[in-house]
């Protein structure tokens, strides 16, 4: 979507592109491009065939029928979250029923005003591309990360740790916990939301490369390439990435 809208004092455009990959039988990726109303959303599935591209098509199906921008903020993340949690909640039952997890990771941009809140559950992401510089917004929420923090790991071990266990998602526990960063806008940023079938396929260095031709290439013809880029390699994952870009 090239399309700009406004959610003043900005005007935004957006493009989004996902691709199974080169493995996988399905897409469990889903993603939601709303720049009309301020919010961009990336879920990615768990569970397998039958239960991942669901779980991540009820996250988008939740927040696409907002008929109009709460406002304050505030307001704007709470509808949000009350939606999430009320996909928590189903998604949580069928994980119960079935003895495995059906779920989805979710990261979120909601935009209003001069500010923004990047919502997440899980190891999908944002990044924030400002003054040249690409900065991650989120932090996973995955079991390596956590052992990272805690100082268990060392910088050689983790190369060799399972990087995909993830310890926080849409209908993995009965309650659903998100992580919230808020920013305050500039003109000129750019925001890239993914799942991890891009950000462990392609480096920081190509990610900026990619996002720093804008504007002069459209955020759709990003996407596109980031993905693109992606299935030059073995591509063994789902891969969705939507690049979001602001204008005064």
């Amino acid at each position: 979507m090239n399309d700009s809208y406004s959610i003043s004092p900005f005007h935004w455009s957006s493009g989004a592109k996902t691709d199974r990959g080169h493995v996988r039988k399905v897409n469990e990726d889903n993603f939601l491009e709303l720049p009309e109303k301020g919010l961009w959303v990336v879920a990615d599935g768990m569970g397998g065939y039958e239960a991942g591209d669901i779980s991540s098509q009820a996250i988008t199906d939740a927040l696409k029928n907002l008929e109009q921008v709460p406002s304050p903020l505030s307001a704007f993340v709470d509808d949000i979250e009350s939606r999430l949690t009320e996909v928590n909640k189903d998604l949580h039952e069928r994980t119960l029923k079935h003895s495995r997890v059906i779920g989805s990771t979710v990261v979120a941009l909601l935009a209003l005003e001069k500010h923004c809140i990047v919502m997440w559950a899980g190891d999908s992401r944002a990044y924030r591309y400002r003054a040249d510089k690409l900065k991650q917004l989120t932090q996973d929420h995955s079991q390596i990360e956590e052992l990272i923090e805690k100082g268990v790991l060392s910088p050689k071990e983790i190369e060799h740790y399972p990087s995909n266990v993830i310890t926080r998602a849409v209908g993995a526990k009965a309650e659903l916990i998100l992580d919230l960063d808020i920013n305050t806008m500039q003109k000129g940023d750019i925001f890239l939301l993914c799942s991890d079938g891009l950000y462990r396929e392609i480096s920081e260095k190509e990610m900026s490369k990619h996002l720093s031709q804008i504007p002069k290439k459209s955020c759709q013809e990003i996407a596109e390439a980031l993905v693109n880029l992606v299935l030059e390699g073995q591509a063994k994952d789902n891969i969705t990435a939507i690049v979001i870009y602001a204008q005064s």
